[in-house]
């Protein structure tokens, strides 16, 4: 029975704080109130970290944390937190780190036991209820740790102040030697030893999208034109698009697949994930030409401006697993159902979409199949329609008329939960998805819903003083910005300013530059720490490049800085981006493909760059077909800056090295520029384009 009183989380803004409000384990949320309780009390602490779309985590707290007995147990000799991983990526970083030291593995929900003045002494992920299958159950966990802090205190002090300075060591790093291109060759390699012939992506399963991968690989094919690597992309972006992790009803991606063949997702659906697919579709699309990247891109804009969009415009974080406690539910369809809502062509649907009469979703861990369908594609439409002599036109009618169909009647259903919290950091790579998306494909509604989402984030979540805060829900903004928030939210800017030439978004980006190289630089190795100089302190200040599901924040900075020294004609820029690439030289070196957005940086700053100026009238026949052209073509490491002869006073005021640069007798004029070094100029533009090769 649901415990009516509820616990400290009913006052918290946290979706996920919130769903374990009413628990009848006494929760506190991460506050100096929990610490001091603890320390008064005598007490170690209980640290849980998830987030609301964790399954997992829901697994955990309707077996344990609903549970009497177990929340007994905490209650009498522990005091309770709970953090939102997403809300507080600094403390889940630090902790997560611990867990993956201690245990070799990490995971949500993470659990983590540690002395009132926060030092870790025990960590873990998931613990069921009950001891079972060789994995210890809270019952009897928690049991034995209160004994152990009653009887062998010293011990576990210890053990947790040795573990406190091992990660203080782990998170130093010392300055290396400068990467060469040989460091891209080797990921190179690495990716194609891991990459799955067959059904695309990396090793066997779970398979993760992890699209920074793609973003290298592309980078790498155009410096090398070695085939492999673009294969290596179109294969792993066409089965996703065709598999199960893909939502072809609703669109969208699910989190990753459970299998090795893109079927059978883990249903959630993450706003990280969208931008960063949108990202890659939108780039492999300006290398191949394919018709599927592009309507690839506009379905997850539909998704995204369907589903995770607020009203103001801001960007929600996530759709859940879940719905009516069972995971995909929302997402599964029994054949009878179709015949049903489809009527006459629910056949040709069945076939196309690989539906079977028993079912084709066997249940992650259980592998029990009960008749439902996850909708999937061997091949696209338009094969389908060649292979069985249809018309291609009428066959791609029809499936969109029962998708549309099917889509209408799921839309009935109970719908997954949604976390409706607003993060700067993944809006800010969702707006720069946007902006990419809009500049190659000339959609204005992309731009539109790029500028719209910006202006909810300097609105709401930049303060007076121009610092940035991370959290937005229900009318509140909290929480101190992260290296994150920043980075990504500079990149969002850099790739607005391509978009739309609005010499605004340089200066704004320069701005969040400059707070970044005050408060979170690490002066004496190179570098950015995760949280600023004024942020809370942790047991230990992290210093980020590996890649997880999202690029690290010094990756995304590095880009940042080259591409801005780029813009401004300021060495500063690209000195910082030289120091941080030798801060990680060390960790790098070993394993670069888990450093993908590293190798998109190093691709920019080791290869030939181009900083490209056109300057003319906007209403110019040549000055617009130009940058049409420069939008379409894939030069990744190139910048494009657009001079208004009639007025170019805040984009002077930015770019020393444009200042200078004029029409020639009233026609509109074309500037290369190679490392700072201007070509002379040419009004002819075909001249310019052929040097980009």
């Amino acid at each position: 029975m649901e415990n009516k009183i509820p616990n400290k989380l009913i006052n918290e803004k946290s979706p996920y704080l919130l769903q374990h409000a009413y628990n009848p384990v006494e929760w506190h949320a991460w506050n100096d109130e929990a610490f001091n309780k603890a320390k008064e009390e005598d007490k170690p602490i209980f640290l849980s970290i998830g987030y609301s779309t964790c399954h997992w985590c829901h697994v955990m707290e309707k077996e344990s944390f609903e549970d009497e007995e177990i929340a007994g147990l905490m209650n009498k000799s522990f005091v309770s937190i709970k953090v939102d991983r997403e809300e507080r990526p600094d403390i889940d970083s630090v902790y997560m780190a611990v867990c993956q030291v201690l245990t070799g593995s990490g995971g949500w929900p993470l659990t983590i036991l540690m002395t009132p003045d926060k030092k870790p002494f025990f960590a873990g992920t998931y613990f069921p209820k009950e001891s079972k299958y060789g994995r210890t159950g809270l019952k009897d966990l928690l049991p034995k740790i209160e004994t152990l802090w009653k009887t062998e205190r010293q011990d576990l002090l210890t053990s947790a102040n040795q573990i406190t300075d091992a990660m203080q060591l782990t998170s130093d790093s010392r300055f290396g030697n400068d990467f060469t291109t040989s460091i891209m060759d080797l990921a190179f390699r690495q990716y194609r030893e891991r990459f799955d012939n067959q059904f695309g992506g990396f090793g066997n399963a779970p398979k993760f999208p992890t699209p920074h991968n793609l973003l290298f690989l592309l980078r790498y094919y155009q410096r090398t034109k070695n085939n492999e690597a673009l294969e290596i992309v179109t294969k792993t972006l066409s089965e996703m698009c065709k598999g199960g992790m893909y939502d072809q009803i609703g669109f969208g991606f699910h989190r990753y697949s459970t299998d090795r063949h893109w079927l059978v997702p883990h249903f959630e659906k993450m706003l990280y994930d969208q931008a960063m697919l949108m990202l890659a579709f939108t780039e492999a699309y300006q290398v191949t030409g394919e018709e599927l990247f592009k309507q690839t891109v506009y379905e997850i804009y539909e998704y995204v401006s369907r589903e995770l969009t607020s009203v103001d415009g801001g960007f929600f974080s996530a759709e859940d697993a879940d719905s009516e406690g069972e995971e995909g539910k929302f997402y599964l369809w029994r054949t009878e159902e179709i015949r049903k809502i489809v009527g006459d062509d629910s056949d040709l649907l069945i076939n196309i979409f690989q539906l079977k009469e028993e079912g084709n979703f066997l249940e992650p861990f259980k592998g029990e199949n009960h008749g439902e369908n996850i909708p999937h594609r061997l091949k696209s439409i338009d094969e389908y329609a060649i292979e069985n002599k249809l018309n291609s036109e009428e066959l791609n009618l029809k499936v969109s008329q029962s998708l549309k169909k099917l889509f209408d009647e799921r839309d009935k259903r109970i719908h997954p939960h949604k976390d409706d919290k607003i993060l700067t950091d993944w809006n800010g790579l969702m707006i720069a998805a946007l902006a990419k998306a809009g500049a190659v494909f000339e959609e204005e509604k992309f731009v539109r819903s790029a500028e719209t989402a910006l202006q909810f984030i300097l609105n709401n979540l930049q303060m007076s003083d121009g610092l940035l805060l991370h959290r937005f829900r229900d009318n509140d903004a909290a929480i101190t910005a992260n290296l994150d928030d920043y980075a990504f939210l500079i990149f969002a800017l850099l790739e607005l300013y391509e978009a739309t030439f609005n010499a605004k978004y340089l200066l704004q980006a320069e701005k969040f530059q400059k707070v970044i190289n005050k408060h979170f630089a690490d002066e004496v190795y190179g570098g950015f720490f995760f949280t600023s100089d004024f942020a809370e302190e942790l047991i230990i200040r992290q210093k980020e490049i590996y890649d997880g599901a999202i690029p690290s924040g010094n990756a995304v900075t590095m880009l940042n800085l080259l591409k801005l020294s780029c813009y401004t004609g300021n060495h500063d820029y690209e000195n910082k981006a030289l120091d941080l690439s030798r801060a990680f030289q060390e960790q790098v070196k070993a394993t670069p493909m888990g450093h993908p957005f590293l190798m998109v940086a190093l691709e920019f700053m080791l290869s030939q760059s181009y900083e490209i100026v056109i300057v003319g009238n906007p209403h110019a026949e040549k000055v617009r077909k130009a940058i049409s052209v420069l939008r379409k073509k894939f030069v990744p490491n190139k910048i494009v800056i657009y001079k208004n002869s009639e007025d170019s006073n805040a984009l002077d005021e930015i770019s020393n090295y444009t200042t200078n640069l004029t029409e020639l007798n009233g026609e509109p004029v074309f500037y290369l520029c190679k490392n700072f070094t201007c070509e002379l100029p040419t009004t002819d533009f075909n001249e310019l384009l052929n040097k980009l090769g």
